[in-house]
Parts: C-alpha cells; structure tokens; sequence
C-alpha cells in the first residue's frame, strides 16, 4: 500500500509542481505576468484558439465524412478503405510538416508550375492555416474509428428503419446517422484537439506562438520557469476540460450503444437482417474520393516526398548519416523499451491491486484515485509534464544548494524516463484493465485456496492470461515514446538525441533531406498500432 502511495504522489508531482508555482508570486512576478498580458499572451491565446476552432471543425467534417461512408454504404474498394483511413495514425504531425514544406516551398516545381498559370500565385505552408491543414489530415482517424464504431452499433437499422417509412437517402444521413454519431464525434474530436495543443514540432516548425512554444521559449530561451509554469497552467486547465468533455461523450456513446444490436449484420431483434445500400456510378465515384482525398493527403503523399527527400540525398552524406542513425534509433528505441518495460509493470501491480479482495473501503478509494491519476497523464501534454518535474527540482537545489537534488532528473535518461512514465502509463494501464475484464475472479479464489500466494498467482496465472494486453500495452508505449518530442527536447542528456529530436533538429536547420530518414523511422514504428488496431477492426 506504501508503494502504491509513492508512485500517486510521483504520479501527480508534475502537476502539484506546476499548481506550486502560483505559491510563490511576488511583486516582480506579478509584474512580469501583467506585462505577459500585454505582450505576448494574447498572442498565445489567439493562435491556439484559432487552432483549436478550425481543427476541431475539420476533424469532425472529415471522420464524420469517412465514418458514414464506409459504416453505411457498400462499393467496391470499401475494405481497403476501411483499414487505409487509419495509416495518418501513423503519421506524426510535425513529420507531415516537413515533408509538406519541401514539396510546397515557393521555389519548387509545385508553386512554379501554378504560377505559370496563374502569375502572382503564391501559397505559405508555414503559417497557421498550414498547421490546420496538417492536424486535420493526420487527426481526423481519432473522429473516423469512434464514429465508425458507433454507427456499426445501430445505424444499419436505424437507417434501414428509416428508408422502409419513406425518407430520402441525404435525410437518413441527416436525422439519423449524424445524430447518431454525434457523442463519437465530439470525443474523437477532443482527443484530436488534445493531441493539437499538445504538439511542439508543427508550432516551432512553423513559428506558430502557441502555449507549447511559449513554454519552451520561457524556459529555455528566456529562463522564467515562473512564467512556463502559469503557460503550463493554463495550457492544463483547457486539457483538463477537453478530458472531461471526451469522457462524458464517451459516456454518452457507451450508454448509446448497450442498448444496440449486435452490430454490422447483425440481428435486430425480429430475425430481419439489415442491408447496406450498394453504391454506384457518380455514388460511388464520390465515396472514393471521399475516401481516398484523407489517405493521399494524410499519409501517402507525404511519405512518397520523404522517399523522395531521401533519395535525393548523395550516397557519402547518407553514409554518414548511416552511421548515426544507427546512435539515434538505438536510443530511441533504449528509452521506449525501459519505459514500456516499466509501464507495464506499473499498470500490471495497480490492475492486481485493484482486482485484489478485502480490501477496506478507503484502501479500494485510494487505489481507484490513483489509477485515475495515472490515466491523467495521458492527457497532458509534454512541455507540461516537463515543466512539472524541472520545477520541483529547481525548488529543491535553492532550499538545499549543496545536496545535487538536480543531478539524478536534470538532463538524464532516468529524468526522461519518468517524464514517459508519467505520459504514457495510462496507455499500458488501459490495456492491462481491458485483459482484467476477461479473467473471471474464480480463478484467483480457486488459486488462493490451494495455497497460492499473490506472487505466484500473477506470475503464473494473470500473466500468462494476460500476455496480450501486456504486449499491446508495451508496443503502445513504445511508439508513443518514440514519436514524444517536447518532453524529450527538455529532459534529454547531453549529447543524447532520439529520432524524433534530430529530425526535428535536422528540419529546423533546413536540412530536410538529412531529416527524411529518421521521419520515415518514425512513420514506421508507428505503423505498429495502426496494424493492431485493423487487426481488431477485423474481428469485430
């Protein structure tokens, strides 16, 4: 029980330590703040606003898009769709934007050939539309699989129902199946608008004033961890209303669907199997494009201008890189496999210590307050949680200046670690509690009456039954530790770069040819869970 309590408050430190900062305003902060206001803030506040608006509009228009096409209707090509709609999952925004800036720059072959057409022509990928542009196209997957879900619940009946009494094809989609997917939608487009502000690499790519660059500029450049700490805040604040609006959606769907039939195919209670409507002709010449616009845009054409980026490269520069790239994809994958290890071992002894029985009533409280702090982290950003740590840890070097409080998280691999950690363990927990829910408690009581102690009854019983969970969780955390960037770029060791941090490096230099190769590393673990998650779609 003591160890659980350590690892809640280790947990939670990130977040105690960015709310402590608030503590220790004085007149010079006050007075930085309120300069803040007037200067740079609103800029802040503006761009990630527009951000937030435009994203969330897009991610909804495309997944609800996607969603009812290949949910709804039937057309040849429709179960390549299917899984092809989530290969941008794979795609990390910021990779997207270098690609996007080499093929779009003013002098290349794509803005010379229009301007031929039309003099004058001219079209700034690097702005704030251009981020738009690159969220809503590597995002929108997040809206397309909730809502594809949903639909499959109810909506071929609901939607066969309703053709049955008379109503035309675009008031079905109208009043049936958009209303239908409304709750998916919504929390498909809070996990993409969390995913937007959470991003560094578009924003500093691109010279966007964001929270997140403010963060990293305010520590980093201008070295006022009181004011990365109130960017941070309120960057946690609009998180943590986002997180709470996608988990009542979520509620809402989940309440929406128990009450469903079986799914695609399915029965609807009288014995009568529901049809979707085949497509034909101009129909389903626009489900194709409506289909393959997202894909092409989202994860094929930048790849194919990665390759190309690549390819252009001279064979003794690509030599070279070689031989670091070897340096940067073994430290890439060194941190993911030790966090991956130790996230699922964390979320291995809280899913077993939430199962355990007799537990007194405060002691069950307490363990499901920390699973709940664990699936927080989430949700936070990067720069936040990294802010969340230096904090405290800065605290500590001037309370005791000679105690070297900083040497063990400040610029080391254990400090990034825990930053993962904190991140990511939500994703290893969720997984360990879905493997829990298929492991009936007549198995632990069977065990304990012949003796077995709770070493042995994890060891060689739950883990043998839960090496699926165990396994997805760890390739989860994995691509998610390889594909992090602001946290890496704040806590990282000296001299210790992963992929993403020297693509985002190389990039930022303006050597995108250089920077193609890891971008495509990086495109390539993260076809890992897009695999699972087809994998899945399948047997459902």
């Amino acid at each position: 029980m003591y160890l659980i309590g350590l690892i809640a408050f280790l947990i939670s430190l990130p977040i105690l330590g960015i709310a402590g900062a608030w503590l220790q305003l004085d007149a010079a902060a006050i007075d930085a703040l309120h300069q803040q206001m007037q200067t740079v803030l609103p800029g802040y506040l503006a761009t990630s606003a527009w951000l937030a608006l435009f994203v969330t509009l897009g991610v909804i228009v495309v997944g609800a898009a996607t969603a009812v096409t290949i949910g709804l209707f039937e057309f040849r090509g429709k179960r390549f769709f299917a899984w092809a709609l989530l290969l941008p999952m794979a795609m990390p925004a910021y990779v997207c934007a270098y690609a996007y800036t080499d093929f779009l720059q003013y002098g290349g072959a794509v803005q010379s050939s229009l301007r031929a057409l039309w003099p004058g022509f001219r079209v700034d990928v690097r702005s704030l539309a251009g981020a738009i542009f690159l969220f809503i196209f590597t995002l929108y997957p997040y809206a397309y699989l909730l809502a594809r879900n949903a639909l499959g619940e109810r909506g071929v009946h609901l939607m066969e129902a309703a053709r049955l009494l008379g109503t035309p094809l675009s008031a079905r989609i109208r009043r049936v199946a958009l209303p239908l997917a409304r709750p998916a939608l919504m929390a498909g487009a809070a996990l993409a608008l969390m995913e937007t502000l959470a991003d560094y690499g578009v924003s500093a790519y691109f010279g966007l004033t964001t929270f997140t660059t403010g963060i990293y500029k305010a520590w980093m450049v201008m070295d006022d961890r009181i004011a990365a700490a109130q960017y941070a805040t309120l960057l946690l604040l609009f998180v943590a209303m986002l997180l709470w609006l996608e988990r009542r959606e979520q509620g809402r769907m989940r309440f929406a669907t128990v009450r469903g039939n079986r799914g695609l195919g399915g029965n609807d209670g009288d014995g009568a199997e529901a049809r979707l409507p085949v497509l034909r002709g101009a129909r389903e010449a626009l489900a194709w494009l409506v289909c393959a616009t997202p894909v092409l845009l989202g994860f094929v054409l930048p790849v194919l201008i990665l390759l190309q980026l690549m390819w252009r490269e001279s064979e003794l520069s690509m030599a070279t890189n070689l031989a670091r790239y070897a340096g940067w994809t073994w430290n890439s994958f060194r941190f993911g496999g030790v966090a991956a290890a130790l996230a699922v071992g964390l979320a291995l002894a809280l899913g077993f210590a939430q199962r355990a029985g007799g537990l007194p009533r405060f002691k069950s409280a307490f363990l499901r307050l920390v699973a709940r702090l664990a699936s927080m982290g989430y949700a936070i950003p990067g720069s936040v949680i990294a802010v969340g740590i230096l904090l405290p840890v800065a605290w500590l070097q001037a309370m005791f200046p000679g105690s070297g409080a900083g040497v063990w998280l400040t610029a080391t691999a254990l400090g990034v670690i825990y930053a993962y950690l904190v991140r990511f363990t939500a994703v290893a927990v969720q997984s360990v509690e879905a493997g829990y829910t298929r492991i009936p408690l007549s198995l632990d009581e069977a065990a304990r009456t012949m003796g077995a102690s709770r070493s042995r009854i994890v060891l060689k019983l739950h883990m043998p039954l839960l090496w699926r969970s165990l396994t997805t969780g760890a390739l989860m955390v994995f691509v998610d530790v390889v594909k992090e960037l602001p946290a890496t770029l704040l806590l990282r060791p000296f001299n210790t770069d992963t992929l993403a941090v020297i693509a985002h490096n190389l990039a930022r230099d303006e050597r995108l040819g250089e920077a193609a190769l890891p971008a495509l590393s990086i495109v390539l673990v993260g076809l890992i869970p897009v695999m699972l998650v087809t994998r899945a779609l399948r047997r459902y």
